[in-house]
C-alpha cells in the first residue's frame, strides 16, 4: 500500500485495533497499534508515494506520476534519498510539458540531493547545462557540463556532454 489511501486505510485500522485491544485491557497490544500507527505515519511523511511513483514513471506514465507526486503533503518533509526522485520526476514531467522554467527550478533542487549514482546526477546536470543553452547563457552552461563531466561514467552522457559543450562554445 504505497498511495495515500492505503496508508489512511492502514493507520485507520491500527488506531481501532489499538482502541479493541485497549478496551478488552490488552495494554501490550494496544502499544504496539499505536507503534504500528506512528510508523506508518512517520513513512507517510518521509517516503509519501515516491516509489510507487517512480514505478509509473519509469513506464513513462507521466500523468498517474504526476497524481502521485500530488499526494505528497510537503516535499521538504521528505527523507533526503527520496526529494531527489521526487525534485528529478517533477521537473522530467514538467520538461515533457515544455514548461522549461518550472524543470530547472526541480532539476537545480535534485541536484542538492542524493540520486541513484554519479550517472544519474550527470543527467542532472546535463539537464541544466541544456536549460541554461536555451537561454544562451553559455557561461553557466559549461560551469555545469564541468560538473556533468567529473560524474558522467557511460558512453551516452559522455556522448551528450560533447555535444552541448560544442554548443556551449559557439555561443
Amino acid at each position: 500500500m504505497y498511495n495515500a489511501k492505503g496508508r489512511y486505510a492502514l493507520m485507520a485500522l491500527f488506531i481501532a485495533a489499538a482502541i479493541v485491544c485497549l478496551f478488552y485491557d490488552q495494554n501490550q497490544l494496544a502499544a504496539l497499534g499505536g507503534l504500528m500507527f506512528a510508523f506508518v505515519l512517520w513513512s507517510h511523511f518521509k517516503h509519501s508515494s515516491i516509489v510507487l511513483a517512480s514505478k509509473y514513471f519509469q513506464k513513462g506514465d507521466y500523468d498517474r506520476t504526476e497524481r502521485l507526486l500530488a499526494e505528497v503533503p510537503n516535499p521538504d518533509r521528505l527523507a533526503r534519498n527520496r526529494r531527489g526522485y521526487y525534485e528529478f520526476m517533477r521537473a522530467n514531467i514538467a520538461l515533457k510539458k515544455e514548461d522549461y522554467e518550472v524543470a530547472e527550478h526541480h532539476f537545480q533542487i535534485a541536484s542538492r540531493f542524493p540520486l541513484g549514482g554519479k550517472n544519474d546526477k550527470a543527467f542532472v546536470m546535463i539537464h541544466l547545462a541544456n536549460l541554461a543553452l536555451r537561454k544562451k547563457d553559455g557561461e553557466r552552461s559549461r560551469a555545469y557540463i564541468a560538473k556533468a563531466k567529473e560524474l558522467a561514467s557511460t558512453p551516452k552522457a559522455q556522448d551528450i556532454i560533447n555535444k552541448i559543450e560544442k554548443e556551449a562554445n559557439s555561443l
